[in-house]
């Protein structure tokens, strides 16, 4: 064999190591650029996941949030109108119908917000609102009994009304404790 020729077979299995090299090393590069593209795209999945769950909670929460305000705000004009009426009718005015139409219209605005926070829960909040809901009807009620007895003064028993009046104050109280932890903490239960 001569030089020319040896230099040949030497340079075509040369050329064959470093074809077969690169096809290998072409596989190995496939299968890790899959590999990380696999991790890579779980990492997105996980990172848009984890968004999307933090973007949730935080609407929810802003709903919370709406729904508790607007249930305050319709107790609160219930609550303005007892007050106003209150020693008006202690000092043996009645009540006309305008202040009766008033009464009705804030109750049944209560209740619709009420019903409102159902939707958001968790149930414990929405069942302290019906509780709210519940004992601020009754003192609706017990104010106007103590009109329709008669004149008022010293015949007329004002204790069902304090009493309806008092239960109304404590379960405010509850209600409001209870929504201001469900805000601090929006990571409870949907209904």
């Amino acid at each position: 064999m001569s030089d020319a020729t040896g230099t040949v077979i030497a340079a075509v299995v040369a050329f064959a190591a470093a074809v077969i090299g690169a096809v290998i090393a072409g596989m190995y590069a496939k299968r890790g650029a899959e590999a990380g593209g696999r991790k890579a795209v779980e990492a997105a999945l996980a990172q848009v996941h984890g968004q999307a769950a933090a973007e949730h909670w935080q609407w929810v929460r802003s709903q919370r949030y709406q729904a508790f305000a607007a249930l305050l705000a319709a107790y609160a004009a219930l609550d303005e109108a007892l007050v106003r009426m209150t020693p008006e009718v202690r000092s043996g005015a009645g009540l006309d119908e305008a202040t009766g139409r008033e009464f009705r219209e804030r109750t049944v605005e209560l209740k619709a917000k009420t019903s409102q926070l159902a939707l958001w829960g968790p149930s414990e909040a929405y069942t302290l609102a019906y509780a709210l809901t519940g004992k601020s009807m009754a003192t609706v009620g017990a104010l106007l009994q103590t009109t329709g007895v008669g004149s008022a003064g010293p015949a007329v028993d004002w204790s069902n009304f304090d009493h309806a009046r008092d239960q109304m104050t404590q379960a405010y109280g509850a209600f409001l404790q209870r929504a201001g932890e469900i805000i601090r903490d929006p990571r409870q239960p949907v209904s």
